[in-house]
């Protein structure tokens, strides 16, 4: 019978519960949030334009995942993977992102990870908000950028197309399950991720951290 342990220091307002089917004790994360562990839990979002990046110490199992969008408002268009001066920008949204990385991976070694024993798979970036058509592509190329810049390996991913996904890491292990869920659930997805959009831009320019 799994055990809902403590979770790890800052991670105490996440959603977390027992799933008898699965017996283990599964991490709930909404946009905007991410989950750090060292126990032998599962992490779950769902995904439909926004991107996940599940980053783990091979050796001892220790990772998270978070969830992250990169408003359009001030953004830069990204040519290219390759494209290093729009991982520079000074932009809000370019400062969200890479503190939701950032914060990640600063994370997971706080709790014993080791940098050179870190791995990645990304997941998200799926085409499913009309009126947003490229924020799921340039999620990609900056979480694609962002992990090779730091150089952290990616060793799978699923990221595009027009479907929201499912997804459920275990950082123990490092293995990734992914539902594409059918265009039935695009709405209510999509309506999610608009209004959680509408939110990060009503911040001032100032905020940084604190958004979270």
């Amino acid at each position: 019978m799994a055990e809902l342990l403590p979770a790890a220091n800052g991670f105490e307002t996440v959603k977390r519960y027992v799933d008898d089917r699965r017996d283990s004790v599964v991490a709930k994360i909404l946009p905007g949030e991410l989950y750090v562990t060292k126990h032998r839990e599962l992490i779950t979002t769902v995904l439909g334009s926004c991107v996940s990046a599940c980053i783990w110490d091979e050796k001892l199992g220790i990772g998270g995942m978070n969830h992250f969008m990169l408003p359009q408002q001030g953004e830069r268009k990204v040519s290219s993977v390759g494209d290093a001066q729009w991982l520079n920008s000074i932009s809000y949204s370019c400062r969200y992102g890479h503190w939701a990385m950032e914060f990640l991976i600063n994370e997971i070694i706080k709790n014993g990870g080791s940098r050179p024993h870190l791995l990645s798979k990304i997941f998200g970036g799926g085409k499913i908000m009309a009126n947003m058509s490229d924020i799921g592509h340039n999620n990609i190329d900056f979480v694609r950028l962002y992990l090779k810049n730091e150089e952290i390996p990616v060793v799978a991913h699923d990221v595009g197309g027009p479907w929201p996904r499912k997804i459920i890491f275990c950082p123990n292990s490092g293995i990734v399950k992914v539902k594409r869920l059918r265009a039935m659930h695009n709405d209510t997805i999509e309506k999610r991720e608009v209004a959680y959009f509408k939110d990060i831009i009503k911040q001032p320019d100032t905020t940084d951290i604190e958004l979270f």
